[in-house]
């Protein structure tokens, strides 16, 4: 039979590899979505600039003020639509990793729930008598801290979906009145 210092020491341990493996993993998580950020932002770049190429070879080759004028008004679609294109990459890049982070979360906690509840159990078993106040005063703080937990993570999951929510709404609109400019411009 271990002692009871094996026993918090062991916990202790695990525990800690529980939290270096979550937070490698978040890491990760990170790292994967700066990734897609830095590609995202180069691509668009790229392309801003052979489209801003292309917009300035033909504005130089117009032959009168009209036709200048008519190509500026044609052009201006192509560049919200760009801007459409990014925001709904960004705000999806931006959701997969919310939801990324959340699930690691969760799943972290929930095996930190499961370990600390485990060595409580043990150390009951082992407890001496007269000690039972002490323990369900333990358990009753533990499931407290995890009913708190839960409220924490449903209020943080509704902001999440809240922001994202204004975010889809704010790239719709854009993407009407892009849609309704560039209706306006081929007039």
């Amino acid at each position: 039979m271990t002692s009871k210092n094996d026993q918090f020491s062991n916990a202790a341990k695990a525990n800690f590899e529980s939290q270096l493996a979550a937070m490698t993993e978040l890491t990760n998580k990170a790292f994967a979505s700066v990734a897609q950020l830095v590609e995202l932002n180069v691509s668009a770049a790229k392309a801003s600039l052979e489209q801003s190429s292309a917009a300035a070879a033909q504005l130089l080759a117009a032959k009168d003020p009209q036709e200048f004028f008519a190509l500026t008004s044609t052009q201006s679609q192509p560049n919200a639509e760009n801007v459409l294109a990014y925001t709904r990459n960004l705000a999806s890049i931006a959701a997969a990793t919310r939801a990324e982070f959340a699930k690691a979360a969760e799943a972290q906690i929930v095996e930190a729930t499961r370990k600390v509840t485990a060595l409580v159990d043990e150390a009951a078993k082992n407890a001496p008598a007269g000690s039972e106040n002490a323990i369900a005063l333990l358990k009753s703080a533990i499931s407290n801290a995890n009913a708190s937990y839960e409220q924490l993570t449903k209020t943080t999951k509704q902001t999440a979906e809240t922001i994202e929510e204004n975010v889809n709404k704010a790239v719709s609109q854009m993407s009407q009145t892009a849609e309704k400019a560039a209706g306006r411009a081929k007039k």
